[in-house]
């Protein structure tokens, strides 16, 4: 049964019959378990289940719980609400929490310290905002970020002394703190690759053009997958309502649009090896 499960840690280490009463209906109560107590697991659903692996887990108070991709196998609608649950649970127990998912929202919503790896090999340490900010090269830009970032071949020059990006016709100058994190490496000019997320770029009558190949209604915004003159792909996310409510321009299929971006959301990649030029 559930509450067998539950006590399975406590029994083999063979605690007093109070304390595995005790612990194991605290448990089931912390993971909204205890209606269930007495069901069999083949009468649960999965997301039933899987609270009943975690209370099974935790109810022995480990130092260090080691989850592998716990919620992979549920749909949708149970992995957000599995989600939420060990957002609060961690909240509630002072235990580590060491977690391997390959869904980068698990990861930014869960966790306090990110390390993302490919190949086997470490890429960057540090925490959801940090990570998401401040990618330490192309494969971790790519990876943190729904829709995915845009790359686009660019030209890194300078002019008058400050730092230039020019890509698709336009030239924009990159940001203060920008343009000191590349002058403290004596970055020289030099072809780069630029990076800029869907959600920072501006649609501008003086833009690049792209052509709109699919509009994606996401509710409170549009996802225009877009091709560029030289073919390259781009994705630009587009608010459907104003501040005051009203609703925004559509746009299908074939339409053409153009588009910029600041200086201050770019990112700067060296195409020698893919390494945030900034650091």
């Amino acid at each position: 049964t559930v509450r067998d499960n539950v006590a399975f840690g406590l029994k083999n280490r063979k605690e007093s019959k109070e304390t595995i009463q005790k612990e194991t209906d605290e448990f089931m109560k912390l993971m909204h378990i205890s209606e269930y107590a007495d069901r069999m697991p083949d009468r649960l659903s999965g997301g039933q289940q899987q609270r009943v692996a975690l209370a099974r887990a935790l109810v022995i108070k480990p130092d260090v719980l080691l989850m592998d991709e716990p919620l992979s196998n549920l749909d949708a609608k149970l992995r957000n609400q599995m989600r939420a649950e060990i957002i609060k649970l961690r909240e509630r127990i002072d235990t580590t929490f060491i977690y391997v998912t390959h869904d980068q929202t698990e990861a930014m919503t869960l966790g306090d310290r990110i390390v993302i790896m490919k190949d086997g090999f470490i890429q960057q340490i540090g925490t959801p905002q940090d990570v998401f900010n401040h990618p330490h090269n192309i494969f971790v830009a790519g990876f943190i970020g729904t829709p995915q970032m845009n790359f686009f071949d660019a030209k890194l020059s300078k002019e008058g002394g400050k730092y230039v990006v020019s890509v698709g016709g336009i030239k924009v100058e990159l940001s203060q703190e920008k343009q000191a994190a590349l002058s403290a490496r004596n970055v020289s000019p030099q072809d780069v690759t630029l990076g800029v997320r869907p959600e920072h770029i501006q649609l501008s009558n003086n833009g690049i053009a792209a052509k709109v190949d699919v509009s994606e209604m996401m509710g409170s915004a549009v996802h225009l997958h877009s091709t560029m003159a030289d073919g390259k792909d781009v994705v630009i996310v587009v608010q459907t309502m104003d501040m005051n409510g009203h609703e925004l321009s559509s746009f299908n299929m074939g339409a053409t649009v153009r588009f910029t971006f600041g200086g201050n959301v770019v990112h700067v990649f060296s195409k020698a090896n893919g390494e945030n030029l900034e650091g």
